[in-house]
């Protein structure tokens, strides 16, 4: 197996996580469950690839991505109950898929010989997409648009990190730094509280 087979199905089992566990808030079925949670697995990816013309896509590929998702979304469904905070757990979980997925969608982009601008793209992308198609299916306000929040920012930064390190490391590290610069930005923004600046409307002059 490949670093990049292993981020996939690194990022593809945990953010099916995250997808049981909104099922689980949303108090679905355990086919419910199943959906949501192989929405979330591969929607990013799908979009990725979509977008970069593979074909087929990589869950089609290789089907076993969505028993990955299935297995994951079944293993929720019998221990959910046991949280204490499912929303905490969903929100850690889901900063940890980012930085899976983030580096996973810089990788293929790099293996498609795609330039810095298109690579920096597919992995925010790939990281974005499957929670946001998550949250909007579970009608959550999407954490990719949680008010100041770094989100994308963190997706964006470690993917900037993944392209700059090339010039002096090995994809394999690159990558590696890829995911500790998300996940920390990320967990900084959970933890800590960091924000971005978000628009304050004023009276208008006159």
């Amino acid at each position: 197996m490949t670093l990049l087979d292993a981020l996939d199905y690194a990022s593809v089992f945990v953010f099916a996580l995250t997808g049981a566990l909104a099922a689980s808030r949303a108090q679905l079925d355990i086919v419910g469950f199943a959906f949501v949670a192989s929405l979330t697995a591969v929607g990013g990816g799908t979009v990725r690839d979509v977008i970069l013309d593979r074909n087929p896509v990589f869950w089609v590929a290789e089907p076993a991505f969505i028993g990955v998702a299935v297995t994951a979304a079944v293993i929720v469904f019998f221990t959910a109950h046991r949280f204490e905070s499912r929303l905490t757990v969903l929100t850690w979980l889901d900063a940890l898929a980012l930085s899976i997925a983030v580096p996973a969608g810089v990788g293929v982009a790099l293996a498609a010989g795609q330039p810095w601008g298109v690579t920096l793209l597919m992995g925010m992308v790939t990281g974005a997409f499957g929670g946001l198609m998550r949250d909007v299916v579970c009608n959550e306000v999407p954490l990719v648009l949680k008010q100041g929040e770094l989100y994308v920012t963190a997706a964006f930064a470690g993917a900037v990190a993944a392209v700059a390190a090339l010039f002096v490391l090995p994809a394999g590290p690159a990558l590696l730094l890829c995911a500790g610069v998300t996940f920390a930005l990320r967990a900084g923004s959970l933890h800590f509280g960091w924000r971005l600046p978000v628009y304050r409307s004023r009276p208008p002059r006159r």
